[in-house]
């Protein structure tokens, strides 16, 4: 069974994991300051849902999960711990990343690139056969002379010697002028599919999970079955007004959440 119906993951039973309403996650973050040690692990506590949703969007790397999840744990204990409530802003906003940059901190210092022993020992010789064309014919060979020589298939000498080519991080400092460095994920970064878009999605579910039903309901009618304000007041059995002022309150109040 995939993590998303594991009753457990990491000795955490995520099934009854509690959910914090923001003036309850504030006072315990004042108290938390204090040095409530108590506070602090009720924060922890009910912020645990929000590590399942982090890893989430890294279950296609074939990272452990629990693993994924023991480093997201971590990444929001030092989220709580930094938290200056007196930004006044949604505890999600700030401790979502946290925990996104722990794990990828981890992912970057963890990950490794395995090369099977065929692949190297085919690598060795695609070298071997380049010293000995070097030295016959004094120029570098083709990637088909070295096919020719070796008796391989064109890929299989490309794929070869790619395989041992070191790996550059992305992290990888490119350029820098005394000020900030420009990274290698500067230059190859996918300006599409970016962190920005799904923390935004979690900070939206976050936002919706503060509203009241019949406000979740409305927008559901509204921006999801794309329903008139008409319709809608037909549906719940309001009149269109107050379909038109509990929608611009749950607007207004996810805009100041987010």
């Amino acid at each position: 069974m995939g993590y998303n119906g594991k009753v457990e993951i990491s000795g955490v039973n995520t099934s009854h994991l509690t959910v914090l309403k923001r003036e309850e996650a504030q006072a315990l973050f004042l108290k938390a300051k204090e040095g409530d040690e108590n506070a602090r692990q009720k924060l922890i506590q009910g912020n645990l849902r929000l590590v399942l949703s982090v890893i989430k969007k890294f279950e296609n790397r074939n990272e452990n999960m629990d693993d994924l999840f023991q480093v997201g744990c971590i990444g929001l204990i030092k989220g709580i711990d930094h938290f200056d409530v007196s930004l006044n802003v949604l505890p999600s906003t700030y401790l979502v990343p946290m925990i996104v940059g722990e794990i990828r901190r981890y992912l970057r210092d963890n990950s490794t690139i395995r090369v099977s022993r065929s692949m190297r020992d085919t690598a060795y010789k695609v070298l071997q056969a380049k010293e000995q064309f070097i030295g016959r014919h004094q120029k570098e060979p083709t990637v088909d002379e070295l096919a020719k020589e070796l008796n391989l298939p064109r890929q299989d000498i490309i794929f070869a010697l790619d395989a041992i080519l070191d790996p550059v991080s992305l992290y990888e400092p490119v350029y820098s002028d005394g000020g900030d460095a420009l990274y290698v994920m500067d230059q190859v970064r996918d300006k599409k599919n970016t962190d920005d878009h799904w923390l935004e999605q979690i900070a939206l579910k976050e936002a919706i999970s503060h509203l009241s039903e019949r406000e979740r309901r409305i927008l559901a009618l509204r921006f999801y079955e794309g329903k008139t304000q008409m319709e809608v007041s037909a549906e719940i059995g309001i009149s269109q007004a107050q379909v038109s002022r509990l929608e611009k309150n749950a607007l207004a109040s996810i805009k100041k959440q987010m």
